[in-house]
């Protein structure tokens, strides 16, 4: 039983240094060419053809991670559930306050083709 235990551990390290030692970094170079190249317009951007922002899930986690680091996870929070429409190729999103509670919500839009966000205000 402890000679497989041991046959088995061996294994285990054997397959996960093989998987370590297959990656390699392209570098900060290889990045710099990737921008200048994607920047000058050379490549397959794939945003051109199918948007990325697909879906309204994927909207609320775009519109969430820039918010939150924003406004804080909390204050946001607070404005769930949130009002989401697409509207031609953008997703417009806004945050919903109880009834009789005071103060703005925020208000994002999303283009869908590049997840980019075009427009962020917060009510007060």
């Amino acid at each position: 039983m402890k000679k497989l235990q041991l046959l088995l551990f061996l294994l285990l390290v054997s397959i996960n240094w093989h998987c370590q030692s297959k990656h390699t970094n392209l570098g900060e170079e290889y990045a710099r060419k990737f921008l200048a190249d994607v920047q000058q317009g050379k490549g397959s951007l794939l945003s051109q053809v199918i948007p990325i922002v697909r879906d309204k899930e994927t909207a609320i986690a775009i519109a969430e991670a820039v918010l939150f680091k924003i406004y804080g996870k909390d204050q946001i929070i607070k404005q769930r559930p949130y009002e989401v429409y697409q509207i031609e190729n953008h997703w417009v999103l806004f945050g919903m306050l109880p009834e009789d509670t005071k103060g703005g919500v925020f208000e994002i839009a999303i283009d869908a083709q590049d997840g980019r966000i075009v427009g962020l205000i917060h009510g007060k």
